[in-house]
């Protein structure tokens, strides 16, 4: 289908089309992609053949392990010689073919060949025998991933092709053979970066009998209810066996089925026998597609690195299974890819099955849902989740401090290691926590290592734009209340840089070991803070890492892509702060919200919020499911990293009251609840909160018992849902859910809580006519509505089998060394709402959770003349937009994304088009040119063009032709709607 854009931008910036390295230009384009795909048989069953390997980036390997081909005892794999392999047998023959997907192994390699081996790669490129296919940095988990990381992962991997090969290496289909379900955000996120197709491997066993019946195994997918058809609409093909050959057809190493024998003098010939099962295969297949061509996956998991057992029996095959057409036959079999494939289905101009839904929960068997990944390793789901915040702040600083900001005072900065590193987390067995441990360790290494560049970067930016070259310190354990350089200073100043677009207001709590301090802003105002004790569970928590006895609160301000300066000074001689309260308050209110407790419980009994006059019963506890181990009558399937299965449907509850101590003072108020010694909780109010906080502490969790726990908070509710829940699709548009209830078949429920489950990126929330209670995360987890009114989330899990998905352990996760456990903690953000304004508070709130200030310490008081407040922007972006990319991307050209960040019809404020001027929207940087781009930024947005379907419902939808922008710099954005523009910039 014809790609819609916006000419004027287009055509007057066009310039910039010549003058960017890894971008087409007039040249003419090899014969690649679509063109080099081999001849069919129009009459004929056509089988392609699709060699290909699946390769983890990290699972129960390191990535560098798998790469090199260590710990082999572990599991045979090294991505190396698969490639050495690949490459050496496709030259052998024009006809054979191969795929290969993740970018981040193809560039480690490629790094390392000599120029000769890179002419005769990029020669079988250029000739469609080798096919890039997917093309991100890894494979990407669908559950547990946020928009924003997906987006930057596939553009890492897609801008490498691109520099490297050209048009020729642009994948045309997107590839997720192992992903454990499928969001519906990533479909509408492949069509956006220009994909013509999208297949993939595993589906509801349920789903998939129905799917066979009705041979809709092939369908369209509308993968968005804002943006018009057929903006994201994408093509999806499920393939017949995950992603493996058919049964008796693997020929790698690792497999144990028999060769083709073809000497006719040998008594174990087998050639008719190969052939026989080959084509009964292929028939039996043909029964559940439409057309008259299938595809079959030739390979699995890092196969290959033998390549010439593979090439050798398929040659074979194609040549005895094509001979028997002389007698008769109508089968035809072809090496061939996944575009190849495609483009045979477009041609069959048929009709096919409309979705519009997600393919979550994903169960392979009736008692084996895969809901518990949506889980698993709940800290490192959340250091995935601020590294990605900090990755958006290093990239933002490399712009606006310039050059500088990579070679300054601090030594050399780069965003690079982190943008390498999270493109890794991505990975479907990285941040979705179904890796060994070992591997766990690895992932939170490299993010680490990003930090350390990214940090230097900061500091170097941030010198050149305050004109301060201080050291400063980044304290990440503020969570923990530890921080060296505000423990032990009697004067100290604070940075906060905001990376969203619009002015924020947030609250910090420093650690501190005075009574009393002042506070003053960029302006020299006085700031209200207070000062209060730190919790016993925060002070068991962090152990002997820090040694602050309080907590200095207040709220700070920082102008939009910029900072503000905070001074702190030490008041001598003020008494202590009052201790906290050995009982819960009947309330706790600030002018926005009303919060009651029980006293005979000390649990939450109500919110109200005052502003809108509304009030519902509202409670909240924490309560655990015995993970199964096996060994009932229904199944013996157990809990384990992936699989998410209850003993019973009746969660345990820890505790039915809660010991209470109560903090309040005109900045802030705190219950803090302990329920067991290992699940603790902070219900707090700030004074200008318009949400309610839930800080809950867990772990470590007990097992002694023998028990594995899946450990739950459940929020009840008067709220009428009558079955109805709903839960955002990567951190983007929300889907509603209905418990027992799957939109596209008649689902037969055998787990009632697993099987109900479902992914939060940021967000759920529950309804009915007037008033809906919102949930916002900090990291990805698994929730559910059991029962009407109610809201649960999964928060942690120790188990103590694994659940026989491979990754070969339980998830055990010990902590620390001496540990009993690991500790994890995290926030709930409430907020209560009616239902058609929600949209207005949860929308701003979830970003602002994603993209968290960064704070910064110095010692002592700022310089004079230390420039103490500063802005990116000329102004705030209006409301609907965030600025979702500011990266520099060449020496003078830098890669922009607007995003208007409402779903259509939700809020009557901000569901409208938006308009913003790109020419005026930096203060530092000079935009000389912009052109548009597709959303992987790997083409120009007026070249971009894909294939057209037809649903088999309604009637086809021409591109919708969109208004033209106002003007040439003036780009305007509707609901849901991402546009990326590549600038060419004169920074200051």
């Amino acid at each position: 289908m014809a790609a819609h854009g916006n000419t004027a931008v287009l055509v007057l910036f066009s310039f910039l089309q010549g003058c960017v390295s890894g971008f087409p230009t007039n040249n003419p384009e090899p014969v690649c992609g679509y063109k080099s795909c081999p001849a069919t048989q129009p009459s004929m069953l056509n089988v392609h053949l699709v060699p290909h390997t699946h390769d983890d980036v990290g699972w129960l390997k390191t990535v560098d392990q798998y790469y090199y081909g260590d710990r082999n005892d572990i599991q045979h794999a090294g991505v190396q010689y698969i490639l050495d392999s690949v490459v050496e047998e496709l030259q052998k023959d024009p006809a054979r073919r191969f795929i290969y997907v993740e970018s981040a192994f193809f560039y480690r390699w490629w790094k390392q060949q000599k120029q000769a081996t890179r002419r005769i790669v990029t020669q079988l490129v250029n000739e469609g025998r080798l096919e890039f296919i997917n093309g991100g940095w890894c494979m990407s988990d669908e559950a547990t991933t946020h928009y924003s990381a997906v987006i930057d992962q596939m553009t890492l991997g897609l801008r490498f092709l691109n520099d490297t090969f050209g048009p020729c290496g642009r994948p045309r289909v997107a590839w997720h053979i192992d992903p454990f379900g499928h969001a519906r955000e990533h479909a509408s996120m492949f069509a956006q970066m220009g994909y013509d197709g999208f297949f993939f491997g595993r589906l509801d066993y349920q789903d998939r009998e129905r799917r066979k019946e009705a041979k809709e195994l092939e369908l369209l997918w509308r993968a968005s209810e804002s943006l018009s058809p057929p903006t994201a609409d994408l093509f999806t093909g499920i393939l017949p066996n995950g992603y493996n050959p058919p049964d008796g057809f693997c020929w790698d190493q690792s497999c144990t089925d028999s060769p083709i024998r073809d000497d006719p003098d040998l008594e174990d010939f087998n050639v008719h026998d190969v052939v026989q099962l080959f084509l009964e295969t292929a028939h039996n297949q043909s029964k559940i597609y439409k057309t008259n061509h299938i595809i079959m996956t030739m390979g699995s998991d890092f196969q290959y690195e033998n390549a010439n057992l593979w090439y050798k029996n398929m040659d074979k095959l194609i040549h005895y299974v094509n001979g028997q057409q002389a007698a008769g036959s109508k089968v035809n079999a072809l090496y061939s890819t996944p575009s190849c494939y495609l483009q045979e289905l477009h041609r069959a101009n048929s009709t096919w099955a409309l979705k519009t839904d997600d393919f979550f929960p994903y169960a392979d068997d009736a008692h084996d849902f895969w809901t518990g990944y949506f889980t698993s390793r709940p800290a490192l789901k959340r250091y995935e989740r601020r590294s990605n915040s900090l990755l958006q702040t290093c990239n933002q600083l490399e712009v606006l401090g310039g050059p500088r900001s990579r070679s300054g005072p601090f030594g050399k900065g780069s965003s690079d290691f982190m943008r390498r590193a999270m493109g890794v987390a991505q990975h479907h067995d990285a941040v979705s926590g179904t890796e060994k441990q070992h591997v766990a360790y690895d992932y939170a290494r490299r993010l680490a290592t990003g930090w350390d560049y990214c940090q230097i970067l900061v500091m170097n930016s941030l010198a050149v734009l305050s004109g301060s070259d201080d050291m400063r310190a980044f304290c990440e354990r503020l969570n923990i209340s530890v921080c060296p350089l505000t423990e032990f200073s009697k004067m100290f100043t604070m940075s906060v840089y905001n990376p969203l677009a619009h002015p924020i207001s947030w609250y910090v709590h420093l650690p501190v070991n005075g009574s009393a301090y002042s506070v003053t802003d960029a302006q020299g105002k006085p700031v209200t803070s207070a000062v209060i004790h730190i919790s016993k569970a925060t002070q068991v928590l962090r152990g002997d890492r820090g040694f602050a006895q309080n907590e200095l609160v207040f709220q700070v301000q920082a102008p939009p892509l910029g900072y503000s300066t905070y001074s702190i000074s030490l008041l001598q001689n003020r008494p202590p702060p009052p201790p906290p309260r050995p009982k819960a308050p009947l309330t706790m209110q600030n002018k926005y919200l009303k919060v009651t407790f029980d006293p005979a419980t000390g649990l939450l009994s109500s919110l109200s919020n005052l502003e809108t006059k509304q009030s519902i019963q509202l409670s909240q506890n924490f309560y655990w499911y015995n993970a199964s181990a096996g060994n009932n009558e229904e199944s013996n399937q157990p809990s384990g990293a992936y699989i998410f299965r209850p003993n019973t449907s009746t969660p345990f509850i820890i505790s039915k009251t809660a010991k209470i101590q109560t903090v309040q003072n005109g900045v802030v108020q705190e219950v803090r609840q302990v329920f067991s010694p290992w699940v603790s909780q902070v219900v707090r109010l700030h004074e200008e909160s318009r949400e309610l906080e839930l800080e809950w502490t867990i772990g470590p969790v007990p097992f002694q018992d023998g028990l594995g726990k899946e450990v739950i908070t459940r929020l009840d509710s008067s709220i009428k849902t009558a079955g109805y829940f709903y839960t955002d699709s990567n951190g983007r548009e929300v889907l509603e859910r209905r418990r027992d209830y799957r939109p596209t078949w008649k689902l037969i429920q055998s787990e009632p809580i697993a099987g109900n489950y479902y992914p939060i990126n940021s967000r759920a929330y529950i309804k009915d006519k007037e008033a809906q209670l919102t949930v916002v995360t900090d990291r990805s987890q698994g929730a559910s509505s059991i029962v009407d009114g109610s809201l649960e989330i999964m928060l942690h899990r120790r188990l103590l089998y694994d659940d026989v998905r491979g990754v070969g352990e339980p998830l055990n996760e010990t902590g620390e060394a001496g540990a009993e456990g690991l500790v994890v903690r995290g926030r709930l953000l409430l907020t209560l709402t009616p239902p058609d304004t929600a949209a207005d508070t949860h929308r701003p709130l979830a970003q602002a959770q994603v993209l968290q200030p960064l704070l910064s310490f110095t010692e002592g008081a700022p310089k004079p003349s230390t420039r103490l407040q500063f802005s990116g922007l000329q102004a705030a972006l209006p409301p609907a937009v965030h600025l979702l990319t500011v990266s520099q991307w060449d020496y003078d050209s830098v890669l922009l994304r607007l995003e208007h960040q409402y779903q259509s019809g939700e809020s009557k404020a901000y569901s409208q088009p938006v308009t913003v001027n790109l020419q005026k929207l930096f203060s530092q940087v000079e935009v000389l040119g912009a052109t548009e781009m597709s959303l992987g930024a790997n083409q120009w947005k007026s070249e971009m063009s894909r294939l057209d379907w037809r649903p088999s419902t309604g009637t086809a939808t021409p591109p919708p032709k969109r208004p033209a922008d106002p003007s040439p710099w003036e780009v305007t954005l509707n609901p849901m709607e991402i546009r990326t523009f590549l600038l060419r910039v004169r920074q200051s």
